[in-house]
């Protein structure tokens, strides 16, 4: 049997949207690697075998799954959102460069999903509707000062912005530098977005201008979209929608 891997994005939280690309490798995999909660996402059944490990040995649970495929097994590593969006593929990928020669000559796919700030943008409009970056905030595997410059820079260029991991139990300072960042560089009423749990039965959206936001709004199943001077809000009964402009006028 000639083994493979396939590195896959389970999208947001809403089972719908999942890829039907995806689906149809999951039901041919012999094996399923991730992070706990994102296997927990996989229904069991004959013929396949589960490894669910913790969220900090990304490169430990590469290895095996490149060892697995390497003796013949169909081996699906499973992300949230999109594997390519600070998720498993780099991971896989840093494996396979590092790690035995072999490797590089298996069957490697990665599939896309749909990935947070797309499923939180989509949610209240499109504020990402013109030019934009995507920050991941954890300093586990980045200095914090990159970080602060990487942020400030991408404020002071007036993108609108996309910030994930914003604030965890064990490190929620890091949150609230952010914002004392953003409201000294952006304008006062551009608006935030704080999306938890989009997609899911639990989805709450939090919109407010950048000079209102406080820390406590934000923790690690939220998506944190930062509007640009640009970004508009229509009023309307209901929840408004929010857009950036496609168009910047000198």
């Amino acid at each position: 049997m000639t083994g493979w891997v396939a590195i896959v994005g389970l999208g947001p939280g809403n089972e719908d949207l999942v890829t039907p690309d995806v689906r149809a490798t999951l039901a041919e995999a012999t094996d399923v690697v991730g992070y706990i909660p994102y296997v927990a996402r996989i229904a069991p059944r004959d013929g396949l075998t589960l490894h669910a490990s913790d969220n900090r040995v990304e490169i430990d649970r590469s290895r095996h799954a490149l060892e697995m495929a390497a003796n013949g097994q169909r081996v699906v590593v499973v992300s949230s959102g999109d594997p390519g969006v600070f998720a498993m593929a780099a991971a896989v990928l840093e494996a396979v460069e590092f790690g035995d020669p072999a490797w590089r000559d298996l069957d490697i796919r990665v599939m896309p999903g749909i990935t947070a700030m797309l499923a939180c943008a989509a949610a209240v409009g499109a504020p990402l509707g013109h030019d934009f970056c995507a920050i991941n905030l954890s300093d586990n595997l980045k200095p914090w000062a990159l970080i602060e410059k990487r942020l400030r820079l991408a404020a002071e260029a007036d993108f609108a912005m996309a910030f994930y991991n914003p604030r965890s139990k064990s490190r929620p300072e890091g949150f609230e530098k952010a914002l004392e960042i953003l409201k000294e560089v952006c304008q006062p009423d551009q608006p935030i977005i704080f999306g938890r749990a989009v997609s899911t039965p639990e989805q709450s959206i939090n919109i407010v201008p950048i000079k209102d936001a406080t820390p406590d709004m934000a923790d690690m199943r939220t998506m944190v979209l930062m509007g640009s001077s640009t970004t508009r809000i229509i009023q309307r009964d209901g929840a408004p929608l929010i857009y950036t402009p496609r168009s910047v006028v000198p």
